[in-house]
């Protein structure tokens, strides 16, 4: 087995070789844009990881890895005109550089892009990775409509929180992990396995992210922090205090989540110190590390060496290690 730096440059060259500006430019720049912004590449080193661990294949694995890591980035691309977000991993958005109408589009081309990364498996492979990676766009979709609606919704529970993070951003890192199974040729047993050590972990890196939007630091970050609460996003964060906060945070947290201020610096170092102050930043870490845990014991039924074992748990910590 490679080492993790060793996996993401491996990856990193099969995308250059397999991303190119062609015309039309203002089509494909913005995808091969996007791609090179960088990010650790954590889906995609997931799934040669797991073609690995589970059968040797990671070069067998490089397309799916692609295919994974371009929906991931149309993704991101059509979450930011949504959201009319300035930055991604600290640079210009798409929709910002260019246009929207343009990111739109781009997002598009990438997604069909997407699928065709897949035609070069064949016969039981190529049906299990189509049918795992339709399932899962759709419910990243589902996941983003959900996030859509809350925004606008004053009833939101912490279950259908939970589920919107769930589909949005964790079914991605499970699939990425499932599809390297599949390529590896784990049995169903293993497959599903994988795929829920994925999911937990990728519920804790939702929460760990919600929670850097507001206290991490902005250099190290490499978003806007603070983006959530300008679009009024009802996160683990918020819904918290709106649980065991007191009369007075909850009419002060509401208050501020009804007005847009031109500069909404004011409202969101008011919004941090009411999760400070109601114990909401505490239960948040807490949900993190419970996740966190639940992956890890996932993981060790894994039918596979401890070595092994140990690979992903690094990456997990790793993953889930990254500095406030």
């Amino acid at each position: 087995m490679l080492s993790i730096e060793e996996y993401r440059s491996a990856f990193i060259a099969h995308l250059e070789s397999r991303i190119k500006t062609r015309k039309p430019k203002n089509l494909y720049a913005p995808m091969t844009y996007i791609l090179g912004l960088g990010g650790k590449r954590l889906r995609p080193v997931l799934t040669l990881l797991a073609a690995d661990i589970f059968g040797d294949h990671y070069k067998e694995a490089m397309d799916a890895a692609l295919a994974i890591e371009v929906f991931h980035n149309f993704s991101l691309v059509h979450d930011d005109i949504m959201d009319n977000a300035p930055l991604r991993r600290g640079k210009t958005t798409v929709h910002e550089k260019w246009d929207v109408n343009t990111g739109i589009l781009s997002g598009d081309a990438m997604l069909i892009y997407a699928y065709r990364l897949f035609e070069g498996y064949k016969g039981a492979t190529f049906r299990e990775l189509v049918r795992l990676f339709s399932e899962t766009a759709l419910q990243v979709c589902e996941g983003q409509q959900y996030d859509i609606d809350f925004e606008t919704r004053d009833d939101v529970t912490k279950p259908e929180y939970l589920r919107m993070i769930e589909y949005k951003t964790a079914v991605l890192i499970a699939a990425a992990l499932k599809m390297g199974g599949i390529i590896g040729g784990a049995g169903e047993r293993e497959q599903n396995n994988s795929y829920e050590f994925g999911r937990n972990l990728g519920i804790a890196f939702q929460l760990q992210d919600d929670y850097l939007d507001v206290f991490g630091d902005p250099e190290t970050f490499g978003k806007q922090v603070g983006g959530d609460i300008i679009a009024n996003k009802k996160t683990f964060l918020y819904l918290n205090v709106l649980e065991m906060g007191s009369t007075q945070q909850k009419k002060e947290l509401l208050d501020m989540y009804s007005i847009q201020p031109e500069d909404p610096s004011a409202k969101i170092e008011t919004i941090k110190e009411i999760f400070l102050e109601s114990g909401s930043e505490k239960l948040t870490k807490k949900a993190i590390l419970t996740y966190s845990n639940n992956a890890f014991a996932i993981l060790d039924t894994l039918d596979i060496s401890k070595e092994k074992k140990e690979v992903l748990r690094n990456f997990g910590e790793g993953l889930m290690g990254r500095k406030v």
